[in-house]
């Protein structure tokens, strides 16, 4: 949470009352007044509390005229740019992890820009074939790219983020995939982040990290530019990377009006080798399982954004923004088809994804009295050309796949999505203490895919679907008392199939991701139900605090049912389940800051059904099921959500020139995928216990100002050496034990548990330097 001094000026995308425009602060002042009258007299009688900072909010994907936080029916957490710094990391997701409760990361890929980030048990990842949950919106644009609902968290520059803010449960306003949450991130501006700023960063990996941002103003202009270079060798075999991000931002602010222009460059090469067998990490660390496990990654975002004070109690905000991302992977796997020595035991598998956004937003803001109405709508169009060639080829000593024959196109697809959505929000003030805050959106999306590898064949990929809904949100907040706030509401969102997942729904032709489609069985679209209710407040001495429980229900949700080590077909699960509770306190004591936050998170299905799982010991138990089939029950637990969660950020201002600080992230166990019914046990035949231990990682982090501008700054990550596990599953492994050498005989291959191994202990020691700030 931020909580800021009434005179700091505030952060991009915060806006309070010092923030006011000019001619303009006349709105501002009211509604300061407003929300202190909201708390109550007993805010004058109590001095504690009577100089306690006030906090607005954005309540919607545009800029609007924000709500005071205590009056949003939910358990807002934000960041600004000084705490994402704190807390380490190289990139976006390690930062959430560290200081968001609730948020957890599985390294499934083995790369830092490349993790799965899941919250209340919803995910939002960068590999295609994982059920995204969660809608991630980068100034006001949906950075979801409409192939497979993905968001690439390399392509998001960083040092240009001035605030975050997770938006929990179903809220209809955030549009598509919005079923768990919403991630808002706004980006620096020179009126608010003026001056200039390089630093550099070397350590372990052999990673080298340079970073560049200058922001400034005159008269009615602003600016800001970021760059951003990160190379590294990877601390597993065969796992360099190299990222290059570029941020710019032109505004025009004069009066009530303010205009900006933004331009996002970036540029990656990254190697994620992904699971690798627990008898081989027994051996090494560093091993992986077979290589290459390529994907580049190029994206062009152009943004143009508009908001107008049309009177005192009127603003209308506007945006168009254009984005092509370019995609190519090379994996090198198991040939799924081999059976005997003479079958090449390898192949190569290539895909190209070149993809087209475009889209236009526009809302209008009023304050009438005791209401706040915003209304809405916008229009996104996506076009994904997507190719895919196989190559079969032969397994070479360390795992890697050397070609043996041309390169064979498998698929060739052209998938269009078109969403159009209008919405309606209202936030009224019952009595001076209540808040009723109400909320409905209209999705309509619209998926072609056109098959151009087999045109006209029957069972090909070719289809065209309409999917439509009308989502409602109601909530309410009740300031009890001057430090103590109610709050409870219902929220419901869906999301749509995606061409991806039209494009491999058939279980009779499994398709491996993110390459090989089938043909494309209707999907449905994923409907989401929260509830959720809670209390915060403010304890003496500076401390906020926070408890909450939700429950959210999704029926039809999207599951990848995975038919072999990499391939697999999706499908419609009948219900799901994720409910917990959230606890959070912290807050600043004298020259120490810190927070804590634990959750409690149940993630089950709620239907039964039959599905893929040859690798679990209990597979073909069920006589109801197929071959290889395992059932999955009510109550069974949905695998990779650990069901505890504790977080703990610490920073301690020892002296004026030197900070130093500490976080510790902890899980309890969680289940393997292919462990969907949680019956899984080791026997001769299988390996692996269907599950991964719980575990702790401690890191420390320390900042000296050498003066004139200088800060010296380093960190320590995992410092007791932690051997640990993000996230596992139940896979085949064809090479022997002993010598990690091919086994011709498919008889001999073994069933056991392939994980996704943590990073070790490591350092990094950098300076920068700054100035005009």
């Amino acid at each position: 949470m931020i909580h800021r001094d009434p005179g700091q000026r505030p952060a991009a995308g915060i806006r309070g009352p010092m923030a006011c425009v000019p001619a303009r602060c006349t709105y501002s002042s009211f509604a300061f007044v407003a929300t202190v009258a909201a708390s109550g007299v007993a805010h004058a009688a109590d001095p504690a509390t009577a100089l306690a900072p006030t906090v607005v909010v954005g309540t919607t994907p545009l800029p609007g005229i924000d709500l005071p936080r205590d009056q949003v029916p939910a358990n807002l957490q934000t960041l600004d740019s000084r705490k994402l710094r704190d807390a380490g990391g190289v990139s976006l997701g390690e930062a959430m992890q560290r200081q968001l409760g609730s948020v957890t990361v599985s390294e499934i890929q083995g790369n830092p820009y490349q993790p799965n980030v899941n919250y209340r048990g919803f995910t939002v990842s960068p590999l295609l074939g994982t059920p995204q949950g969660l809608s991630v919106y980068l100034d006001g644009v949906r950075v979801n790219e409409g192939f497979g609902d993905v968001v690439n968290w390399d392509l998001i520059p960083k040092a240009a983020i001035a605030s975050m803010m997770v938006v929990p449960g179903s809220n209809p306003l955030y549009g598509l995939n919005t079923l768990g949450g919403a991630l808002v991130l706004q980006t620096k501006r020179g009126d608010t982040h003026p001056g200039t700023e390089i630093e550099a960063e070397i350590g372990s990996f052999k990673r080298r990290t340079l970073s560049v941002e200058h922001g400034g103003s005159r008269d009615e202009l602003n600016w800001f530019v970021s760059a951003e270079g990160m190379k590294e060798d990877g601390w597993r075999d065969h796992s360099s990377t190299e990222v290059g991000q570029f941020f710019g931002r032109l505004g025009w602010k004069s009066g009530g009006t303010d205009l900006s222009l933004s331009l996002i460059h970036a540029h990656t090469d990254l190697i994620g080798n992904g699971l690798v067998p627990e008898s081989l990490r027994r051996q090494r660390d560093e091993a992986i399982f077979t290589h290459p496990d390529q994907t580049r990654n190029r994206v062009t975002m152009l943004t143009l954004a508009a908001t107008h004070w049309v009177s005192d109690t009127d603003q209308i905000s506007a945006s168009a923004y254009v984005r092509r991302t370019r995609t190519r992977t090379l994996n090198g796997d198991l040939n799924d088809d081999y059976e005997e020595a003479d079958d090449p035991s390898g192949v190569l598998n290539r895909t190209a994804t070149n993809q087209r956004a475009y889209g236009v937003a526009a809302q209008w803001t009023h304050f009438a009295g005791a209401h706040q109405i915003a209304v809405g709508a916008s229009h996104d169009r996506a076009h994904a050309d997507f190719r895919q060639t196989a190559q079969l080829g032969n397994l070479t000593g360390d795992r890697g796949i050397e070609a043996a024959a041309d390169a064979e196109p498998e698929n060739s697809l052209s998938g269009r999505t078109r969403t159009s959505s209008i919405y309606l929000t209202d936030s009224v003030a019952l009595s001076p203490a209540v808040q009723l805050t109400g909320a409905v959106r209209y999705n309509r999306t619209r998926v072609v895919n056109r098959d151009r590898l087999e045109p006209g064949v029957p069972d090909n990929l070719d289809g065209d679907y309409t999917y439509h809904k009308l989502n409602p949100a109601l909530g309410l907040t009740w300031q009890a008392g001057p430090a103590l706030t109610v709050y409870g509401g219902f929220s419901q969102g869906n999301r749509a199939p995606t061409p991806i997942e039209l494009g491999c729904a058939n279980p009779e032709k499994p398709c491996t991701l993110p390459n090989a489609l089938a043909s494309d069985p209707f999907l449905e679209q994923v409907v989401a139900r929260t509830f959720e209710f809670g209390v915060r407040g403010r304890l003496p001495g500076e401390l906020q605090w926070n408890a909450g429980v939700f429950r959210t229900t999704n029926r039809d949700d999207i599951l990848f049912v995975g038919t072999s080590t990499s391939a697999g077909y999706f499908t419609n699960f009948g219900k799901t389940r994720r409910q917990g509770v959230e606890l959070g306190i912290g807050g600043t004591s004298g020259a120490l800051e810190w927070q804590l936050n634990y959750n409690w998170l149940r993630a089950t299905f709620q239907s039964s059904a039959c599905i893929v799982a040859a690798h679990n010991s209990s597979a073909n138990s069920d006589a109801s099921c197929g071959e290889d089939q395992i059932r999955v029950g009510k109550g069974d637990h949905i695998p990779g959500m650990p069901e505890h969660g504790l977080k703990l950020a610490l920073s301690w201002r020892a002296s004026p020139d030197l900070r130093l600080g500490a976080g510790v992230v902890a899980y309890s166990g969680q289940y393997v995928h292919g462990n969907e019914n949680n019956r899984h046990e080791p026997n001769d035949e299988f390996g692996g216990r269907g599950e991964l231990p719980g575990y702790a990682v401690v890191n420390l982090s320390a900042d000296y100002w050498l003066g004139g501008g200088w800060t010296l700054f380093g960190r320590i990550d995992n410092v007791f050496d932690q051997r640990y596990a993000t996230a596992g599953a139940l896979a085949e492994n064809p090479f022997t034990a002993a010598a990690n050498a091919f086994e011709p005989d498919p008889g001999h291959w073994r069933s056991e548990q392939f994980v996704a191994p943590g990073a070790p202990r490591a350092a990094w020691v950098g300076v920068r330097y700054a100035w005009g700030r």
